[in-house]
């Protein structure tokens, strides 16, 4: 057997990390059996259709690297892959079902269904439209021949159910097992809208089908229509594919899937890309434009519900398909972690190339207008920061000094420059003026010399040149960055130091 699997999302907004681990464990498994990973974008509600959802869904599967081998820009030979598209498809295949009794046509009211619920509410029970109260209803079942052919023929407005059987249903599920589902307490559910657009659940069965897909994984939300499916597939006598059903990502708390809201009280993103609602202007975070690596997001979802059996988190794409498997998926939530997933980020940086990274800071500083470094300069300050660094963009805020003099000295750090400091750093200027090697060890050798002669205290000279040379309490060594400073600009800054702090 090829193994063909897809990932299925409906263009209504933002697609969700939720769904993004989804789509990784698709890509996985069908790498992992060297089988095709196809994206099939499911747009049959169009009420909900969202402008741009899908080149969204595009690009963020782009972005981290989960390619599909089939989908609407890459083609295929079981297309088209927008179930908008294949409208004309559905149809015959839900008047199959009512020619073989698996369905029937309904022709009640939306106001007549809507009065039956009330009546049962206020009864305190539920109205459910299935095998115990079809035949008092306005169908195909309970009418003539003859009424319903009436009907047809004079255009009334009607919807194709599916004939719920009620049995007990055994299905089995690859997270979860053996799964008895009594179907006599299932709904009759719409197959095709009064619109000519078939649901969900029609369109999903019959794609799979044509699609010839072996493997159905996703999210835990569809467990409850694994029993509509499994019988669909009964009722057109076709080989249904083998389900897994993932758990759900928690919120931080563990309780409850986690949503937009959760990222929005404690500033984490819950989307990959950013997004920005067509019709609000809300501006949602998203994990690349916050500065994570794709293949961190990769990895650090992949773990939220999947493990290899052992304490190992840190793996490369190549080292996840190797390992995945299903049968290790668990059934129970996973909780996410904001904290952990900044950890995740923060080793896949100390792990990159220095090239790479000198790559990614040498686009930030332009796109911050800085004026352009050597490659040798970028890898020295890149490799002084990446011990303390988590994204990109701390090589930035950590290590602005760098490229500019400070404009504004820290508060704090200031009220350790006393009424003597100007002297001292009036004299130290001379010394770094006259030292005869601006080389890290060689300018530390002699500094150390001067301060040991002079008979100060260590901090009464680092603590203000650090000040002098930063504008605070922060960097690596601070001969390392003198050194990198040169001679010039290291006495130009402590000079302005003086005029700005001692006034």
């Amino acid at each position: 057997m090829t193994v063909r699997v897809r990932f299925a999302p409906s263009p209504t907004g933002p697609l969700h990390i939720g769904g993004i681990r989804t789509a990784i464990y698709n890509y996985l498994f069908a790498r992992k059996h060297g089988g095709t990973f196809i994206l099939r974008v499911e747009d049959t509600d169009q009420n909900r259709y969202v402008e741009g959802a899908e080149s969204y869904v595009i690009e963020a599967l782009q972005w981290l690297g989960l390619v599909p081998d089939e989908g609407p820009e890459h083609g295929g030979d079981f297309g088209p892959y927008r179930q908008s598209e294949r409208k004309a498809l559905y149809g015959q295949y839900a008047q199959q079902l009512v020619d073989s009794g698996w369905a029937y046509y309904a022709f009640d009211t939306g106001e007549a269904l809507t009065e039956l619920r009330r009546e049962a509410e206020a009864e305190k029970q539920k109205f459910i439209y299935n095998h115990s109260t079809r035949m008092a209803l306005v169908n195909s079942l309970s009418l003539s021949k003859e009424e319903v052919e009436e009907r047809l023929q004079s255009g009334n407005p009607y919807v194709i159910r599916f004939k719920m059987p009620a049995e007990s249903l055994v299905m089995e599920d690859i997270v979860r097992g053996e799964i008895t589902v009594n179907t006599a307490l299932l709904d009759d559910k719409i197959l095709m809208k009064g619109d000519g657009m078939p649901t969900y659940h029609l369109a999903n069965i019959v794609d799979d089908h044509l699609m010839e897909i072996t493997h159905v994984i996703r999210g835990e939300e569809w467990l409850p229509s694994m029993p509509l499916h499994i019988l669909l597939y009964r009722a057109f006598d076709w080989q249904a594919p083998q389900f897994a059903h993932l758990p759900l990502i928690l919120k931080p708390v563990g309780k409850g899937k986690l949503s937009k809201r959760d990222g929005d009280k404690l500033g984490f993103p819950v989307f990959p890309l950013l997004w920005v609602d067509p019709e609000t202007g809300q501006v949602s975070a998203g994990y690349r434009e916050d500065g994570y690596f794709p293949d961190a997001v990769v990895n650090m979802l992949s773990m939220l519900g999947w493990n290899e059996g052992n304490d190992r988190e840190l793996y490369r794409v190549d080292e996840l398909i190797e390992a995945f498997s299903l049968q290790r998926v668990s059934k129970s939530g996973a909780k996410f972690d904001p904290v952990k997933t900044r950890w995740f980020n923060c080793e896949y940086l100390r792990q990159k190339p220095t090239a790479e990274l000198v790559d990614a800071f040498a686009t930030l500083l332009a796109e911050k207008s800085v004026p352009a470094a050597s490659t040798e300069y970028l890898t020295t300050v890149v490799e002084s920061l990446r011990e303390r660094a988590t994204f990109v963009a701390d090589f930035w805020e950590q290590g602005s000094f760098y490229f500019e003099a400070p404009q504004a000295y820290d508060p704090k750090a200031a009220k350790k420059w006393k009424a003597h400091t100007p002297d001292i750093m009036s004299e130290l200027c001379g010394i770094l003026e006259t030292a005869p090697d601006f080389s890290p060890a060689p300018l530390s050798d002699t500094v150390k010399a001067w301060i040991g002669e002079k008979g100060v205290g260590f901090g009464q000279v680092m603590q203000p040149l650090r000040l002098s040379l930063v504008g605070a309490s922060k960097g690596p060594d601070i001969f390392d960055i003198a050194s990198m400073l040169g001679r010039e600009e290291t006495i130009s800054r402590i000079q302005h130091a003086i005029e700005s702090l001692s006034a």
